[in-house]
């Protein structure tokens, strides 16, 4: 396997700050990379599969494969349990591909330690006032659990100086482009 193949890219921020939408444009534009499903312990939204959005687990199994060591990072948030199954990570490597994972602020940085050749890049919205917007238009959440994403959304957002790379996503086009550009270049400084 070559070490271009066996790239790492972590891709954090803030709930609702369109993570999801810019991994998307990211594998239209590099197919070559393969997205990590995460784990958690939070009840499928409407429209999700387990195995495609994410493995759904009782809270008992994934606290079963923390304790045996199967999550490369893990981390709690809005009450819920999420992580990253080292097997789903492990296989694409050993495939010859490279690996994005879309992970929360905590996972990111246990990932520093776990995989520390990992490329870091942090999502951040252009305010806070924009980030509201996005949580309330997708009505997937009340109004209390978004103002508890928010608040931690703050926490999130001191942080962002921790990541070498950092994208603004005020425009979806220009956020996407940024990010395509960091990704490319990672793969062929190996």
């Amino acid at each position: 396997m070559s070490a271009r193949k066996s790239k790492v890219f972590v891709i954090t921020g803030p709930s609702g700050v369109g993570k999801g939408s810019l991994i998307a444009r990211l594998r239209k534009e590099v197919p070559e990379i393969e997205l990590s499903v995460s784990a958690t312990t939070r009840s499928p939204r409407q429209g999700e599969s387990n195995g495609v959005e994410y493995h759904f687990l009782s809270p008992e199994d994934f606290e079963r494969r923390v304790e045996a060591g199967e999550f490369l990072e893990h981390a709690r948030y809005s009450n819920n349990r999420y992580g990253t199954l080292r097997s789903e990570v492990e296989r694409r490597l050993v495939e010859g591909h490279p690996v994005v994972l879309e992970i929360e602020l905590q996972g990111a940085r246990q990932i520093r330690t776990t995989m520390p050749g990992a490329v870091q890049v942090f999502i951040a919205p252009p305010e806070l006032a924009s980030l509201r917007r996005r949580l309330e238009s997708r009505g997937t959440d009340e109004p209390s659990a978004i103002e508890a994403r928010l608040k931690v959304a703050e926490e999130e957002l001191a942080a962002q100086g921790e990541f070498p790379h950092q994208v603004v996503n005020d425009d979806l086009d220009t956020a996407a482009a940024e990010l395509e550009t960091i990704v490319r270049s990672k793969l062929s400084d190996s």
